[in-house]
């Protein structure tokens, strides 16, 4: 059994890190370069950055955060945001990406899913499914959260799984911001359908949350308000999965 992850989020907007709840009413959290500089130092095993308004602005990722960011991790990076290419990805892994993030363009493109497996390897690519509950079912939201489809979720990570996604990003819509908890049942459905590395993504507040997200099925937990706003420390999570006898990294 691999060490589980404990995994920082930046979704970034205009070259700073903001928050919100559901992805909307999004406020300032900071500096990039100040967080990641923070959460490497606390422990953090990888850091995610999503630019949130890449989509919905139609535009490409800010090049420039990725790289400023770059400069002072020593730890795996994942960037998405705005990726509709194989040239997208390629930038973002130029300036110093170890994986890229995909989602509304794969999801409209399937196949973008397997061209960025066959040119940069199924390790680097990682598809991320944002979800919502619908009647005891989970449909995939696309846009930043701004538009809903009648995609079946869980099928769609299995169906990326299937197309060369070497990891999914899950994140319950519902729960994003809310720290209410993970959706577990979303995550155990995810986790007993794919064979990669799933993420856990959406509503954690404690320890326990994470905790919770691994014992569901989480190979990985992310979160961003409980240490935007200091909750919790990488560190204390860190100890709370080693006391319930879970594997972490140092």
């Amino acid at each position: 059994m691999l060490a589980r992850r404990v995994i920082p989020c930046l979704d970034t907007r205009d070259g700073r890190v903001v928050k919100g709840v559901r992805f909307k009413g999004l406020r300032d959290a900071g500096s990039p370069v100040e967080l990641a500089d923070r959460y490497q130092r606390d422990g953090a095993d990888e850091l995610v950055i999503l630019d949130v308004s890449a989509t919905t602005d139609e535009r490409s990722h800010a090049l420039t955060t990725i790289r400023e960011v770059r400069r002072i991790l020593a730890i795996p990076l994942t960037v998405g945001g705005g990726v509709r290419s194989a040239a997208d990805a390629g930038a973002l892994l130029d300036a110093g990406a170890d994986k890229v993030a995909v989602n509304t363009a794969a999801f409209y493109s399937p196949e973008l899913i397997e061209v960025l497996a066959r040119q940069f390897g199924q390790q680097c690519v990682v598809l991320s499914v944002d979800a919502a509950e619908a009647n005891g079912a989970w449909r995939v939201v696309v846009r930043a959260g701004s538009e809903g489809t009648t995609r079946d979720a869980v099928a769609w990570a299995a169906e990326g799984e299937s197309r060369g996604a070497g990891e999914i990003l899950l994140t319950s819509v519902d729960r994003d911001g809310t720290q209410s908890g993970y959706d577990l049942r979303l995550v155990t459905a995810v986790s007993t359908r794919v064979g990669v590395p799933v993420v856990a993504s959406g509503g954690a507040r404690s320890g326990h949350d994470l905790l919770a997200a691994v014992r569901a099925g989480a190979d990985a937990v992310l979160a961003a308000s409980i240490f935007h706003d200091g909750i919790a420390s990488i560190a204390q999570v860190k100890a709370t999965l080693r006391d319930a006898g879970i594997e972490v990294r140092p």
